[in-house]
């Protein structure tokens, strides 16, 4: 049962253990699972702004560190997308059996590598992924052949002053064969800094996430 309190998870992956932070509202409707970014953490103002938006709308959030602060430090650690993935793998292995969301529906966030990394474990697990939304992240690095075969509805949020990346999401967005939507946010730079554009995305991401994710079943 969801208790509406946040708390710290610890999630087993291969030789180490991942913390994370998982709130659930009552009754949440679903679950997302945030993919941060090169660079972040669960601890990220952004991602958290983010989350809090989406718990208002009775969704269940999980901000998981999907590398331990060692592995943060090695550069190539933050762009190896395979290792990303399988960690999405066992976080989305523990939610399914975790008492509090057993049952409810996945939706993946994710931001810089982590939208690639959400994506390639989208193409690659379908049934276990509702929806898929990237906030000025980098689909292109998800490769042709997993964006061709994503299934889940993807939204795709970029700044409209992100010019570079702006760009390659268009590339990414049209691989893309499943329910899509492109949204650019004016004024916006890549980590969406400027007064309300953060704001603007999440309120994106939200809508996207209730439309897609299953309300949970009614507790007898």
């Amino acid at each position: 049962m969801a208790t509406g309190s946040e708390r710290l998870v610890r999630i087993d992956s291969g030789e180490v253990s991942l913390e994370g932070m998982l709130e659930m509202p009552p009754g949440a409707r679903g679950v997302v699972l945030f993919a941060h970014g090169s660079g972040s953490s669960r601890h990220s103002p952004r991602n958290n702004f983010v989350a809090a938006i989406l718990r208002e709308q009775g969704l269940g959030t999980l901000l998981v560190d999907l590398l331990t602060p060692a592995e943060d430090q090695d550069h190539e650690r933050r762009f190896d997308i395979a290792l990303l993935v399988q960690r999405l793998h066992d976080t989305v292995r523990w939610l399914a059996v975790e008492e509090a969301t057993r049952g409810v529906s996945v939706g993946l966030f994710g931001a810089s590598t982590g939208a690639a990394a959400a994506l390639q474990f989208a193409a690659a697990v379908p049934s276990r992924v509702a929806a898929v939304v990237s906030r000025g992240g980098r689909p292109d690095l998800a490769g042709i052949i997993s964006l061709e075969r994503v299934k889940a509805p993807t939204l795709l949020v970029v700044g409209g002053d992100d010019t570079e990346v702006l760009e390659l999401n268009e590339g990414a967005f049209a691989l893309l064969k499943c329910e899509k939507a492109l949204i650019v946010v004016p004024g916006a730079t890549h980590l969406f800094e400027e007064h309300g554009t953060l704001e603007i995305a999440a309120r994106h991401a939200a809508q996207w996430f209730t439309r897609h994710l299953s309300p949970a079943p009614a507790q007898p």
